[in-house]
C-alpha cells in the first residue's frame, strides 16, 4: 500500500474525489503540513492506494478538480500540492505535473512538498459527501467536481460510487 498527500480545494471535495476511485483504500482528510515556508497547515487529504490506479491519475484527478493553476489569494487555507512520503514519489510527482505542464499548456503552480504532519478533522466533518450526498454543498460542489471525474476516468471511478 502507498500513500501521498494532495493539498488544494476543500477538503470535503478532495476526500469525497479520492473516495471515488478504484485502488484508494483510505482517504484521511483535513490539514496538512510541510516544511517551511509551507509549514502552516491547510486543507488535505492523505490517499491510500494500491497498484488498482496509477500515481499519474491520482496527480492528473488532483489537478483537475481544483484551482491548479490559479494564484489566488486563499493558498494559506488551500495550497495546491502534492505531499510525499517516499523521495522517490517526489522525483515522480515533478516529472509528471511537468508533463502535464507542457501536454496542457498550463501553468500548475501545484507543488511538490515532503510531508512533515497531518491533522485528521473531527468526526462530524469525515465522509462527509457519504454521510449526505443531498446537502447544499455537496450538490454544488462535490458532485459537479464527481460528473466530471466519471465523464473523463471512468474506467478509474468505483462502481458503488
Amino acid at each position: 500500500m502507498r500513500k501521498i498527500g494532495f493539498g488544494g480545494g476543500c477538503h470535503w471535495c478532495t476526500e469525497a474525489i479520492f473516495q471515488s476511485l478504484k485502488g484508494v483504500h483510505k482517504v484521511e482528510q483535513g490539514w496538512l503540513s510541510s516544511t517551511p515556508p509551507n509549514a502552516n497547515f491547510s486543507e488535505g487529504v492523505i490517499v491510500h492506494y494500491d497498484e488498482d490506479i496509477d500515481f499519474e491519475t491520482l496527480i492528473e484527478i488532483h489537478l483537475l478538480t481544483h484551482s491548479s493553476a490559479s494564484n489566488h489569494s486563499m493558498h494559506h487555507k488551500y495550497r495546491s500540492a502534492v505531499y510525499y512520503f517516499e523521495e522517490q514519489d517526489r522525483e515522480e510527482a515533478i516529472f509528471i505535473i511537468n508533463s502535464f505542464r507542457i501536454v496542457d499548456h498550463v501553468d500548475y503552480i501545484t507543488q511538490v512538498l515532503p510531508y512533515v504532519d497531518f491533522r485528521l478533522n473531527t468526526q462530524q466533518y469525515l465522509n462527509y459527501y457519504k454521510k449526505d450526498k443531498n446537502k447544499p454543498f455537496c450538490q454544488t460542489y462535490i458532485s459537479p467536481k464527481l460528473r466530471l471525474i466519471r465523464s473523463q476516468f471512468a474506467k478509474s471511478v468505483r462502481d458503488d460510487y
